[in-house]
């Protein structure tokens, strides 16, 4: 039996930097809710690009394309992608190949 590839996926937004603030609030929560509650949710994490905060990166390890499907109809992204529909200047995704992907407990 084989195991299943991660998907890994980067994403990168531009914010407007006038609603920074409002919008700093909702990756966390979402971020949470999504480790939280989805199985399949391996790690999702948002950082700021420390000289341009306003340009905010996302790194999602899902366990299956079935989990990352999952994901995208869950409550709390949708919730999410409702929310900073106005806050989002620019949304570039990318689909990854992973070559070595490890972590600490």
């Amino acid at each position: 039996m084989t195991t299943p590839t991660p998907i890994v996926r980067l994403a990168e937004l531009q914010i407007d930097p006038a609603q920074l603030d409002a919008y700093l609030a909702l990756p966390r929560k979402e971020v949470e809710a999504s480790v939280r509650l989805e199985p399949g949710v391996l790690t999702l994490n948002a950082v700021a690009l420390k000289d341009a905060p306003d340009h905010i990166r996302l790194m999602e390890i899902y366990a299956d394309q079935a989990s990352y499907e999952a994901h995208l109809s869950s409550p709390h992204f949708i919730s999410y992608k409702t929310a900073t529909a106005t806050m989002v200047r620019s949304l570039a995704l990318h689909v990854t190949t992973p070559i070595a992907l490890r972590s600490k407990r």
